[in-house]
């Protein structure tokens, strides 16, 4: 069980190992070298999703290692609570940032609309700690919209 901590409370996470078996190890060893430690949920859009795990507070990128494979194609959905992985437009271009789907986003499912966002996980405790955060008022910082005013941090996450 993944536990993301927060200034805002806990969330608790149950990773799809059997069906994203590549991003729920690329998830593991992040988790394990503290890399979201201190990176924040820089991206709320409320009826939407909340995104974090690749910037500091400053709004600075972290350094991360090399892209993954995408297995949006594990047909699992992009559902309320559950857990993918955020991308550029390079469909293989995942790396650290994922996303909590605040509502079914199955626009987002492979083969919907392109090859899909990789769900890897879903929240089994903590859906109130995410829905508070979805709240928090947003605006304009270092070039990004939708920013939490006040910083939304993520203060360790462990595997528990």
């Amino acid at each position: 069980m993944i536990t993301i901590k927060t200034n805002h409370g806990d969330i608790k996470v149950k990773l799809f190992d059997d069906k994203a078996p590549i991003t729920c190890e690329n998830f593991r060893q992040y988790v394990a070298d503290g890399f979201f430690n201190d990176t924040i949920f820089h991206r709320v859009i409320p009826n939407f999703m909340i995104q974090g795990g690749g910037m500091a507070a400053d709004m600075s990128q972290k350094a991360t290692r090399d892209p993954i494979k995408n297995e949006a194609d594990n047909g699992e959905s992009n559902r309320r609570g559950t857990l993918a992985m955020a991308r550029t437009a390079d469909i293989n271009s995942a790396t650290a940032q994922f996303f909590i789907n605040l509502r079914d986003n199955d626009f987002l499912d492979h083969g919907t609309r392109d090859f899909g966002y990789a769900v890897f996980a879903e929240v089994v405790n903590g859906m109130d700690v995410v829905d508070a955060i979805a709240a928090v008022p947003t605006g304009n910082q270092a070039g990004h919209q939708d920013v939490p005013v006040e910083t939304v941090t993520i203060v360790e996450v462990t595997d528990e």
